[in-house]
């Protein structure tokens, strides 16, 4: 087939990969601009940008898909089969969608109508979701809510981060979609329409979603650090200490102590104001109060440092009982 590949992160490489090498001819490939990145703020190309470059594939990368008609007269040129969209982080015109006599194909990371939009990763994980999946869905000019030809379920590890997270979906997504291709080719195209119930919506995260708020439930904190890895922030005297893994303390005595004795152990330390270091537990890390119950903080990264685990975060960094985190 002749494809127009359309993908922005790291995310949406394998699926390039995989359609490369089920012997797909990549016509072109369309991505986000190059954007600044890193703490020299250099311009770079985004990853799938840099891997359809190194395999000597034509790239474009506009502002507004939407707006750019010289540029979907010229990806019209191309005479793909199909379009295949991952990950790309913009809504594609009509004027598009009609292109490929094939029709517009997305491979989206989560069970539809659940998580619709940008973010359907973080959010499940911000919202606890023990499960999740990847529908290829036939694309429609709304925000993903297009009929699905193929789903598969993921459960969600208890202890899985955001990264581990896309890692495993990315590498489903590009299965899925080589899969699907065969069938989109033979007219095989058994579509289920989304749930009218259900429909949540993934929106685009923000800075404040970021920031740890210390008065909220030990839970809430720990989807945070998990949900938004490497980036859920606090501030410790005045730097910025970034926050790679956790877990409430509960939850972690359970897995030592009986349920009774993990509840009680959980509640001996006195009331204090939520982000203040209550204890250290060697070779743990640091046990924080929060709006509920604490949370034990297992790893973090202070700006400029390296990131730490256990008893390195009271060794190296100084952290001390009493410290307060804001």
């Amino acid at each position: 087939m002749r494809i127009v590949y359309w993908g922005t992160p790291a995310y949406a490489v394998p699926s390039l990969d995989a359609l490369l090498a089920a012997g797909h001819e990549v016509v072109g490939v369309v991505s986000q601009p190059d954007r600044r990145r890193g703490r020299g703020g250099q311009r770079l190309p985004s990853p799938v940008k840099a891997r359809a470059a190194a395999c000597g594939i034509p790239v474009w990368t506009p502002q507004r898909i939407r707006h750019e008609p010289e540029l979907q007269h010229q990806l019209a040129g191309l005479g793909a089969d199909v379009h295949v969209v991952v990950a790309f982080g913009q809504i594609l015109p009509a004027a598009v969608l009609e292109q490929a006599r094939l029709g517009c194909w997305n491979g989206h990371g989560s069970l539809l109508p659940r998580w619709r939009g940008a973010a359907p990763i973080q959010w499940a994980l911000l919202e606890g979701d023990r499960e999740t999946g990847v529908g290829i869905m036939a694309m429609e000019e709304s925000l993903d809510t297009g009929p699905v030809l193929l789903e598969r379920r993921l459960g969600i590890g208890l202890k899985e981060n955001a990264w581990q997270l896309a890692e495993r979906l990315s590498t489903l997504t590009a299965h899925m979609m080589v899969e699907a291709l065969p069938l989109v080719a033979a007219g095989r195209l058994q579509l289920r329409a989304q749930r009218e119930q259900g429909i949540t919506y993934a929106t685009r995260l923000e800075k404040h979603h970021f920031v740890m708020d210390w008065g909220c439930s030990a839970l809430a904190l720990h989807r945070q650090v998990m949900g938004l890895y490497p980036n859920a922030l606090s501030r410790w005297k005045g730097r910025r200490l970034k926050l790679l893994d956790s877990e409430p303390l509960v939850q972690h005595l359970r897995d030592q102590l009986t349920p009774e004795a993990a509840d009680l152990a959980a509640i001996s330390w006195p009331a204090t104001k939520p982000g203040t270091v209550l204890d250290v537990i060697r070779g743990q890390g640091l046990v924080i109060a929060t709006g509920t119950s604490p949370l034990l903080v297992q790893q973090a990264q202070l700006e400029g440092r390296s990131a730490l685990q256990g008893s390195d975060l009271i060794h190296a960094l100084g952290i001390a009982r009493g410290d307060r985190l804001c």
